[in-house]
Parts: C-alpha cells; structure tokens; sequence
C-alpha cells in the first residue's frame, strides 16, 4: 500500500487504485504534521510499503528514515505542482511512459 504526502492531490487515491494500487494519503489519516521522519516512521507501522511526495527536502531526513526502515521506499515524485484537476492528466501519462515501481530502502525520483 503507498502513502500519498500531504502535498500530493488526495485524488490521486482514486487513481492509483484504477491503476491497481491500494493507496492512502496523510491528510486523510491526520498524519500531515508529522515532520518527514515521523511520517515514514507512522507508515512503516501503518504497513505501508511507500511514500510518494513532492517534497524535494524529503531527500535529507529521508535518507535517515531509511536507515532505519529499509522495507520502505521513498518516491520523489517530479510533476509540476497543478492543480489536481491538470496534475492527474499529466500524472496518468507519465505513469503509461514509466510506471512507479517501489526499490526498499531506496528514494528514487520519478518519473525520472
């Protein structure tokens, strides 16, 4: 299952799980303010396997958190911030260029 940031469109939810992906996202949860390790630590616990963000600072304490939560993955997710209503469009066509797929212990940066 992946988390979605407090600074991903909570629509995105929906089509993760059209293409296949059981997500959720922070804000639905009241996690959006935990700081970045707080987060991937409540997730970790949640059974959540990654996290997808657009948060380009994330890199730094995320590096940390994954030390410690090596099962987990960490993805910088490099889409103009839209709004949802043109991030989704451009979110779907970057997915059918280069699907997201997890690396434990890894941040990787998408679509890449």
């Amino acid at each position: 299952m992946w988390l979605l940031d407090a600074n991903m469109p909570v629509q995105l939810v929906a089509l993760l799980k059209e293409l296949g992906i059981e997500a959720d996202c922070a804000v639905a949860r009241g996690w959006n303010t935990l700081n970045n390790g707080s987060l991937v630590s409540a997730a970790v616990q949640a059974k959540f396997t990654a996290l997808l963000t657009r948060d380009r600072l994330f890199a730094e304490s995320a590096a940390q958190a994954l030390k410690l939560h090596n099962e987990f993955c960490i993805v910088r997710v490099g889409l103009a911030q839209l709004r949802a209503s043109q991030f989704l469009p451009a979110f779907r066509a970057a997915w059918r260029t280069k699907e997201i797929i997890p690396a434990p212990g890894q941040m990787i940066e998408w679509p890449g």
